[in-house]
């Protein structure tokens, strides 16, 4: 008895897509915490276990979720797709991961190099700044320059003098 039309399966897998998508925020909000070379992979891992679609009917080509079908049929024991749902699964998850793994290798050298450039720079303004007589002051003058403005040349300020905190 099926009586699912073409526009009842196409409202069941946007149900599902907008549920799963759903799911999968909650999961990136739940790992955020996470060190990050933890975090993508679990939250790869639960994408393809949401996503990944497997064949139910070959004759009328209509699919479902790879992982609803293998509960389905491990709980009921109603079908004989839960194999070939663990093998779609199986064979979505390496593709993903073969595809993350490529972009890892891309990613790692890059953020190195940023990285390095980034303590040079901190590293030449620590050596600027030792180098700054001013720093040894303990007096200096109180004008615009203590709120993060250049000093106007002409300001009447720059005669007095404050000790620093």
């Amino acid at each position: 008895m099926d009586t699912m039309t073409e526009n009842d399966y196409l409202i069941a897998w946007g149900l599902y897509a907008f549920a799963a998508l759903g799911c999968l925020l909650v999961w990136m909000r739940l790992t955020r915490w996470m060190w990050r070379w933890l975090r993508e992979p679990l939250r790869l891992l639960v994408a393809v276990l949401l996503f990944s679609p497997t064949i139910i009917d070959p004759v009328k080509e209509k699919v479902a979720p790879a992982i609803a079908i293998t509960a389905l049929d491990l709980m009921f024991k109603v079908g004989n797709n839960a194999w070939r749902a663990v093998s779609d699964l199986f064979m979505y998850g390496m593709i993903v991961f073969g595809i993350y793994l490529v972009f890892v290798a891309i990613r790692f050298p890059i953020e190195r190099a940023s990285n390095a450039r980034k303590e040079q720079a901190a590293a030449a303004k620590a050596a600027a700044r030792a180098d700054d007589p001013e720093e040894d002051q303990y007096f200096g003058g109180a004008g615009d320059d203590r709120y993060g403005r250049p000093p106007v040349p002409s300001n009447p300020q720059r005669l007095r003098v404050e000790p620093r905190l």
